[in-house]
């Protein structure tokens, strides 16, 4: 090669340098942080963010534990020995409801009287002409039922 290609290549090689940084742009590089607790930019949303997401889930727990809490209370409540109890209790309600009816309702008119359940006082009596129930809450309240005798076609006298 002679000096004139030496000289031409290193010309070209410079030309081409040149053009190229000309093209090429610098910049200073900035770290920037993606989490707003660093950064400061979007903070009280992020914040607000995570504490909706704390509140849903202490909420879900407070729901699981009402679940669970339903849900043994409900097991307990269909157990056998509380079906058993129910039951026995309806039928020994019933059968001290069908003695008041027939003693009500007999060919004598039947004297009355009182019991109790569960603190509430209830009151019977046959006049003759008809049949007063009292129902006496525990707070003092009552209902007074008045059945007329005669509209049964049972009379507690000859009716004749």
């Amino acid at each position: 090669m002679k000096d004139w290609d030496k000289y031409l290549a290193i010309v070209g090689i410079l030309v081409v340098l040149l053009v190229v940084s000309l093209s090429v742009k610098a910049d200073t590089l900035v770290a920037e942080f993606k989490n707003p607790s660093f950064s400061g930019e979007g903070t009280s949303a992020a914040w607000l963010t995570i504490d909706e997401q704390q509140f849903t889930r202490n909420q879900d727990q407070i729901q699981a534990l009402k679940n669970e809490l339903e849900d043994a209370i409900r097991e307990e409540e269909n157990s056998t020995l509380n079906k058993f109890i129910r039951s026995l209790q309806s039928r020994v309600l019933s059968r001290m409801a069908q003695d008041i009816t027939s003693s009500l309702f007999d060919e004598t008119g039947g004297s009355g009287g009182e019991i109790m359940i569960e603190g509430n006082r209830i009151v019977y009596s046959n006049d003759g002409e008809s049949i007063i129930l009292i129902v006496e809450a525990e707070d003092g309240s009552f209902t007074e039922i008045v059945i007329p005798i005669g509209i049964f076609g049972v009379c507690s006298e000859n009716c004749g």
